[in-house]
């Protein structure tokens, strides 16, 4: 059988298949993909035999136990790559709702990964007031899960914002001076 008709049969082998591909250079073992990916252990053994098995992922036995790597030698690598690149699964909604949560918004800015430039500095800009910085880091976590790889992110408060802004801070003049999308304004930006 045809391995690319194995590969999409649950959510959980498209959240391995997003760490495993787009972290090429990482090995991880069973625990720490599951972890990275939420999967949970036992569909993250079935789902790394699998894609062991159809030589997507090539395995190695350590001292510290089994890792599992990506195999760049597989057929259909860079096709696979690309699909899972440009079909992230998420939508700029969820990101809204799931954010709602760490406090009271004003400014969420995608970049990155979200504009089609993985090599910008941050993926995503928050600004707002009291927010919850371990609520974040909680939902920051949930949306890595889904999209495969780390999110590089800032949040600022407003005051803390504005100031960057007017003093032309590096960080916030690249992030909007190359591409990105406004989810939520309401600084009037």
């Amino acid at each position: 059988m045809d391995p690319l008709a194995k590969l999409f049969g649950s959510a959980a082998r498209v959240k391995l298949l997003r760490l495993f591909l787009f972290n090429e250079t990482n090995v991880y073992t069973a625990a720490d993909a599951g972890t990275r990916a939420k999967v949970a252990k036992d569909a993250t053994r079935r789902e790394l035999t699998l894609l062991t098995n159809i030589k997507v992922l090539k395995k190695k036995a350590g001292k510290g136990g089994t890792v599992f790597y990506s195999n760049p030698k597989f057929a259909h690598y860079e096709s696979l790559r690309t699909f899972l690149r440009t079909s992230s699964g998420i939508d700029d909604a969820a990101i809204g709702t799931s954010l709602k949560k760490v406090g009271s918004l004003r400014l969420i800015l995608l970049s990155g990964i979200f504009s089609g430039v993985p090599e910008s500095k941050i993926d995503l800009l928050i600004v707002g007031d009291r927010l919850d910085e371990r609520a974040l880091a909680g939902v920051i976590q949930t949306l890595e899960a889904e999209l495969g790889r780390e999110l590089r992110y800032a949040s600022f408060s407003t005051a803390d914002f504005r100031y960057r802004v007017g003093v032309y801070d590096r960080l916030i003049r690249d992030v909007l001076d190359y591409p990105h999308r406004l989810l939520l304004d309401r600084i009037g930006l």
